[in-house]
């Protein structure tokens, strides 16, 4: 009876962390929302900038932790900590901290979600006929382009893009880098507009997130995106030639 009831024990055990992490996100949607946001931030900006004067090194290494988390469990505000990270440490470092962050939290979360479903998904996707294991194959061949992608692109929710690598058997050590790189240019778009923080705040107003949308920011992300998107186009028309 033992013998039976150790491989029901183990799948339990495989899903513990990503299930932890979805009662966590879902209790955080409700209790959080009305304390990460950029209210909070302007209540509390004296005392935060106070504390970063006279405890630097730990307020960076204490904003981190708190972004990792954030990010790791899908809590709101993800968004007003990229702007704290600004409000706090200036474009840069503050860009820095938070591209940093962001990748360790997604990491965690890819890595939750990889050990408890992505390992099976992913052999039966490739054990699978017809379209799905299209689908699969087409993601193989240009995991780099569809990561990149994947990050670059504003529409895309970052839930997702940290989710459907894991889903599909992208590598931790490319899925980690593509993070990374990937997420920059938004990250010091946001992190810019946070460290302009103080002055919105002294006119009682709050920031302006669509700035991100703007051509003079939109049209280089564009840029970038055609850019990663350049190699699937190459391998889908040398496959339309028979190259």
């Amino acid at each position: 009876m033992s013998d039976t009831s150790q491989p029901g024990k183990a799948n339990v055990m495989r899903h513990l962390p990503l299930i932890g992490i979805l009662i966590v996100a879902a209790i955080g949607a409700f209790t959080l929302k009305d304390y990460l946001n950029f209210q909070t931030l302007a209540d509390n900006r004296e005392a935060l900038l106070a504390f970063r004067d006279g405890n630097y090194v730990l307020t960076a290494l204490v904003f981190v932790a708190a972004y990792v988390v954030v990010v790791a469990f899908s809590l709101p505000g993800a968004t007003v900590m990229t702007l704290t990270g600004g409000f706090l440490f200036a474009t840069f470092p503050g860009s820095l901290f938070n591209v940093i962050a962001a990748t360790l939290g997604a990491v965690g979360i890819f890595l939750a979600a990889r050990y408890g479903l992505g390992e099976k998904l992913a052999a039966k996707m490739d054990t699978s006929q017809g379209a799905i294991k299209k689908i699969k194959a087409g993601i193989d061949e240009n995991q780099w382009s569809m990561l990149f992608l994947m990050r670059l692109v504003p529409a895309v929710p970052f839930f997702v893009a940290n989710l459907l690598p894991a889903l599909v058997g992208v590598s931790l050590a490319r899925y980690a880098v593509s993070t990374f790189l990937g997420i920059i240019p938004g990250a010091v778009v946001f992190t810019s507009v946070g460290a302009g923080l103080g002055e919105v705040f002294d006119r009682g107003e709050t920031p302006d997130l669509g700035i991100i949308f703007e051509p003079a920011i939109l049209l280089p992300i564009l840029g970038l995106c055609a850019l990663a998107a350049l190699p699937i186009v190459i391998k889908a028309v040398r496959g339309q030639k028979g190259i």
